[in-house]
């Protein structure tokens, strides 16, 4: 069994390159790597991008009924139900499961906000970009800043590609907000008065915490060997926050948003209903629209439990397992030495470990901990292609590159020099 993640996207010659990580089983854990990177040579439509996978798996011997699970972001050209790259892999394997990426998806849930806190958001990148976007104005700030011997010199630009860029901006700009204000009033600018206004310093403050609630969700949700059991437990934590941090603006208290707490201490600010109101219509909207994206989240099934551990008690009663693997759960839950054991080694070894002697049980568990949560391992390859071709080296072929850079394989150099003829003196 194994599980694919997949994109596509343009390299900096306009050339469009698929990348395919694969995780599968090894004798004793789970293992994850790239498993090639090619260019499209025409369209980047499903049926294409089927065409480059199904070549790879038909060259290496690999079958499609081996596969559980695919990983993509939701683009048309992957997730289409008619010519899309998921249909055409269930002509040949209709069981395999599609998963959108789960940091894709809190992405685009954490974009929808409602109008006040929308129009601060864009005012603040207007603000920035008059002084960053032009070289004058950011020297001078720069100056600014020295003599006024603040912490930051510069303001952040904000980039809409970048995910985690709308919580770093905001932050370095409240925290450089006299050091702005002071710069606009020299400069005559009309976005001095938003400095002056109290309640849009409020939920400048306000987007400062919440997106930075959003970026360390996000960072949490990166990195390797990360599968969909535990993001979603990432990501039913952050909703259960949610609720919190709701109840708590209820009653008027924003002790939970740092920022904004400590600017209304310090500015002496008593009647902090209005604010109360955005950033209850705010977290209500973010919860809805992460609960729509997440559906399964909120209906607590509970049914996979045992498989993160399967020594609690009351996961067996809610397994949803057959009678007899339920026995067999039982006894695997009652061996001390085994119990001991699980507290030594990840969860996807465990299971591995006992497949001899709980061999139904073990494959449950590895075909629910086998599929990628997110495309991270895609995201970084495009990161590394972007430095490995570049304007000056736009002709290269970068697959071979890029392999060599994001695999944790060691190249078998004995074997490539082989292959090579020496160069030999004239």
């Amino acid at each position: 069994m194994f599980a694919l993640q997949l994109d596509e996207s343009t390299d900096v010659s306009g050339e469009a390159q698929v990348i395919v990580f694969v995780r599968y089983q090894d004798c004793s854990d789970i293992r994850e790597n790239i498993l090639f990177c090619q260019n499209l040579q025409s369209r980047t439509a499903g049926e294409e991008i089927f065409k480059v996978i199904d070549k790879f798996f038909a060259e290496g011997g690999i079958l499609w009924d081996w596969c559980l699970s695919v990983c993509s972001d939701g683009a048309a050209a992957l997730t289409g139900k008619n010519n899309g790259l998921m249909a055409w892999i269930r002509k040949k394997n209709p069981k395999v499961k599609w998963l959108h990426c789960i940091i894709h998806r809190q992405a685009l849930a954490s974009k929808r906000i409602n109008a006040h806190l929308h129009e601060t958001l864009n005012e603040a990148v207007k603000v920035i970009n008059f002084i960053k976007a032009r070289p004058l104005n950011s020297r001078m700030f720069k100056l600014l800043c020295q003599e006024m011997g603040s912490e930051h010199q510069h303001l952040l630009l904000h980039t809409e590609v970048r995910w985690l860029s709308r919580g770093k901006i905001l932050n370095r700009l409240f925290e450089l907000r006299q050091e702005v204000h002071m710069f606009l009033l020299k400069q005559k600018s009309a976005f001095s008065s938003l400095f002056e206004n109290q309640d849009w310093v409020c939920r400048l403050a306000y987007l400062a915490d919440i997106f930075d609630k959003l970026n360390d969700l996000n960072l949490s949700m990166q990195g390797f060997r990360t599968d969909e059991l535990s993001l979603n437990s990432k990501m039913c934590a952050f909703i259960k926050k949610l609720e919190f941090w709701l109840k708590k603006v209820q009653r008027n208290s924003v002790s939970v948003f740092p920022t904004l707490d400590k600017f209304a201490d310090d500015s002496e600010i008593d009647n902090l209903n209005t604010i109360c109101d955005c950033i209850r219509e705010h977290l209500t909207k973010l919860r809805d629209e992460l609960v729509s994206y997440f559906p399964s989240i909120m209906n607590q099934d509970r049914t996979q439990d045992w498989i993160q551990n399967p020594f609690v008690e009351d996961v067996i009663s809610s397994s949803g397992l057959s009678d007899k693997l339920t026995e067999n759960l039982i006894e695997l839950a009652s061996d001390r030495a085994l119990d001991l054991n699980f507290q030594n080694v990840t969860v996807s070894q465990f299971w591995l470990e006992v497949k001899g002697e709980y061999k139904e049980l073990s494959e449950i568990a590895m075909s629910a901990l086998l599929p990628f949560g997110s495309t991270y391992l895609c995201e970084v390859s495009f990161s590394a292609m972007s430095l490995i071709k570049t304007k000056h080296r736009n002709r290269l072929s970068v697959q071979n590159d890029l392999i060599i850079a994001v695999s944790d394989i060691e190249p078998r150099f004995d074997n490539i020099l082989a292959k090579k003829q020496p160069q030999v003196s004239h």
